[in-house]
């Protein structure tokens, strides 16, 4: 629930409580204790002046053991006050760097856990600025509790004292607390709205910049530099900006904070002098009291600063819990498929599927993959064959209908028993900066004879076994040394590695050249760690459909056609038509790549 910033910043303050309950009550027993210590310096002052200065300036001299005495006091009031400092320090840096870090780590699981489609509707600068700076200003105040709460100890002793010294100039000081209240609102008021637009346009800037790295090469080839550059530009001048107004709030907050104590004082002092005129009180009360609140003046800067940064601090932590409380995580049962080599039954039963609900992608798709054989899935572009494969893998659910692998509904499946049994090998390949050992294991504990296995069956071993270090190479970010085919080859075998009993390719090998193609479609038929694996192909070429048991072909989400290669040739025109254009596309391309290269020969 939503309140004023004021008592949800105290809600956040207080989760990170119940987390760290142990670290907090250490660090806030150290507040207490320099508080306790920081008022009890003043009675340490006065007893040594009462019982030390003027016995030295009656007797003329000052005795042995009463210096020892002042001495210790000292020390024991500073060594005490110096482990009060450290505990509250070390406390409050632990419990801040330890709420980072456990809420960065749930972010990170949530993200792992929403489904495709949740991701596809928020921007990956969007989810670098969740997990990084507005977790960061989510703790900020965190780090400064513990002071702030010691020195709450710290006034209340000290109020008690001015009390007790006059009560007329005590509630006169007390005024000051009003005052800093209705500072604090009117700082929140303004900051407030600047602070939730400076943590959107963090992401936005982040947005931006991840955008342009990753596309670096369309802008450079492109020469968009400048327009890119100018674009980042104006989202970070508008970043700065908005924190500059921001800082311009907190710059005349601080100072206004900061004299609101010696305001107090002078107030004190004048109302104090017509006290002792009158001979209401003592003039040593009057300076008591002002003192008093010149201690007084700390904590409420204290305080001050703590409730400076909840605006900053509400704001990161609602994106924060956005995510955390995003709906959309998949559900698991407790199924398990059984453990055999022998390739999987995979059955598609009325499927539905869309992203828009006016829009319908997928509609009543039908077909099944018996155990060892090999479906090849043709349609054309925007015809939902991608989309299928994300649906048989499970990246996203379908509206409606079923999807069985092994006579078991994947929805009722033990989380991680699909991608056991199940491989995805998506036509974009994506390499991690790592080296080629582990951008096929990705950690999973594989020995190097299945590494290689896998890449002899990709038809990759014969590249990686020379590169430099074979298979300790370095790939660079994304796979940069690496050619298009290559990276798909090496992702292809990052499937294969994980001896899947249903393998799923999505145009998985179109940067390869026909001929290892072939080569890599019949090793997969022929043999999958020793045994045939279910194979769902989305194919372009003529050469690899035709390589399939059976083929199914999707038109506007629909199936309009089953039947091997050459069946549906002879009985379905627009089949016959579709996969013609394609091979005439792949020739005119190779054709254009042959007139390049020779005219840069003849060059």
């Amino acid at each position: 629930m939503r309140g004023t910033t004021t008592l949800d910043g105290f809600r956040v303050l207080w989760v990170g409580i119940k987390r760290e309950p142990t670290v907090f009550t250490v660090a806030t027993l150290g507040a207490v204790l320099f508080g306790v210590l920081t008022v009890a310096d003043a009675w340490v002052l006065g007893w040594s002046t009462e019982h030390v200065l003027i016995p030295a300036f009656d007797n003329g001299e000052i005795g042995t053991d009463m210096l020892v005495w002042v001495f210790a006091l000292f020390m024991a009031v500073a060594i005490l006050r110096a482990v009060g400092i450290v505990a509250r320090r070390l406390g409050g840096g632990i419990m801040y760097y330890r709420m980072q870090s456990h809420t960065r780590r749930a972010v990170t699981r949530q993200y792992l856990s929403l489904p495709m489609e949740w991701h596809q509707r928020h921007p990956t600068g969007q989810l670098l600025s969740n997990a990084y700076s507005d977790v960061e200003a989510a703790w900020s105040p965190i780090m400064p509790l513990p002071m702030a709460l010691g020195t709450v100890v710290m006034m209340a002793i000290a109020v008690v004292q001015m009390f007790i010294a006059d009560t007329v100039l005590a509630l006169v000081g007390l005024l000051v607390f009003p005052a800093v209240v209705v500072a604090n609102l009117l700082y929140q008021h303004y900051s407030s709205p600047l602070m939730t637009r400076a943590q959107g346009l963090r992401a936005e800037v982040s947005e931006i910049a991840h955008e342009s790295f990753d596309g670096a090469m369309v802008v450079k080839t492109l020469g968009r530099e400048v327009e890119e550059t100018e674009r980042f530009g104006a989202k970070a001048r508008e970043l700065r900006d908005v924190n500059i107004r921001a800082g311009r709030i907190r710059a005349v907050f601080d100072p206004a904070l900061a004299s609101l104590p010696g305001l107090g004082v002078l107030v004190v002092l004048a109302v104090g002098v017509s006290r002792v005129t009158s001979g209401a009180t003592d003039a040593g009360d009057v300076v008591t009291v002002a003192y008093l609140l010149t201690i007084v003046s700390f904590p409420i800067r204290a305080i001050g600063w703590l409730l400076g940064e909840f605006p900053r601090s509400v704001v990161g932590y609602r994106r924060a819990k956005a995510v955390l409380d995003a709906h959309g995580s998949m559900r698991w049962g407790e199924a398990e498929l059984p453990r055999t080599d022998a390739g999987a039954l995979l059955e598609v039963e009325d499927l539905h599927y869309s992203y828009d609900a006016d829009t319908p992608l997928l509609r009543g798709v039908d077909f099944d993959v018996r155990p060892g054989r090999t479906v090849a899935v043709v349609g054309a572009t925007a015809s939902g064959k991608s989309t299928l494969t994300n649906l048989l893998t499970r990246l996203v659910d379908p509206d409606s209908g079923t999807i069985r692998v092994d006579g078991r509904d994947v929805t009722q499946l033990r989380k991680g028993q699909l991608s056991l049994n199940v491989s995805l090998v998506p036509q974009t390949a994506f390499m991690f900066d790592d080296t080629v050992r582990d951008n096929v294991t990705l950690g999973a504990d594989v020995s190097d004879e299945d590494v290689w296995a896998a890449l002899r069956t990709a038809q990759a071993d014969g590249f990686v076994a020379a590169l430099p270090d074979g298979l300790d190479s370095l790939l660079g970010e994304r796979g940069t040394s690496l050619s298009g085919g290559q990276r798909q080859r090496l992702s292809l075998a990052r499937a294969l590695v994980r001896k899947p009993r249903l393998l799923i390719l999505d145009d998985a090998t179109s940067a390869v050249d026909p001929e290892v193609e072939a080569r890599i479609l019949a090793s997969l038929r022929d043999d999958v760690d020793g045994s045939a694996a279910s194979l769902v192909v989305v194919a372009y070429r003529k050469a690899t459909i035709s390589l399939a048991d059976e083929v199914v072909h999707l038109d506007e989400g629909r199936i309009v056609g089953r039947g091997t290669h050459a069946e549906l040739l002879a009985t379905s025109p627009a089949y016959a038509q579709l996969v013609n254009a394609y091979e005439v596309d792949a020739e005119v391309g190779a054709d254009l790549d042959a007139d390049v290269s020779a005219e840069g020969t003849a060059r």
